[in-house]
């Protein structure tokens, strides 16, 4: 999820962003980014995915928009890796996109929500008795991104934030 004031929201929303028609650019970098991740994250081995599917969810009372990515390969590994590596540089685009007009964004809650097969077979973080809402799919940590001085990001990992009873 990345955080904006509402004038920036509305600014995506009405596609006049400077840079062009953010959602769709950054769902292009998304999809790119789950093919290439094993150029970004060491170690991590290439998987020949079958579907990646991105969607964008925009809550205008919250003034965020959520990202959730769903890869699919017919290969006896997970790919976790790549849902999570579309998440965050789909967020990122986003960021990217917007930041001239809004250097307060924020992006939370990268999170992995549910996995089918590989080794360690079916994980869900949608327990009945979690009763707290799940925002986007990723990893077990929040981001939050700090802009400093001469555009250097410092990255800061924090443990997941609940965001509250449904």
């Amino acid at each position: 999820t990345v955080f904006m004031q509402p004038a920036t929201l509305a600014l995506i929303e009405s596609g006049d962003a400077k840079k062009g028609d953010v959602l769709g650019v950054a769902r292009i970098a998304a999809i790119q980014a789950a093919k290439r991740t094993p150029d970004l994250i060491p170690l991590c081995h290439p998987i020949a995915l079958t579907r990646v599917g991105v969607e964008f969810t925009i809550d205008r009372e919250r003034a965020c928009i959520t990202c959730e990515a769903t890869a699919e390969t017919v290969g006896r590994t997970g790919v976790e890796m790549e849902a999570l590596t579309a998440v965050s540089v789909g967020l990122l685009t986003i960021y990217d996109m917007c930041k001239a007009v809004d250097r307060g964004m924020t992006i939370t809650d990268v999170r992995l929500l549910e996995k089918h097969g590989g080794k360690s077979g079916y994980q869900s973080t949608h327990h009945s008795s979690n009763k707290y809402k799940q925002e986007a799919i990723t990893i077990q940590w929040q981001y939050l991104c700090d802009l400093m001085r001469e555009d250097t990001i410092v990255l800061h990992i924090h443990p997941p934030r609940q965001s509250g009873p449904e």
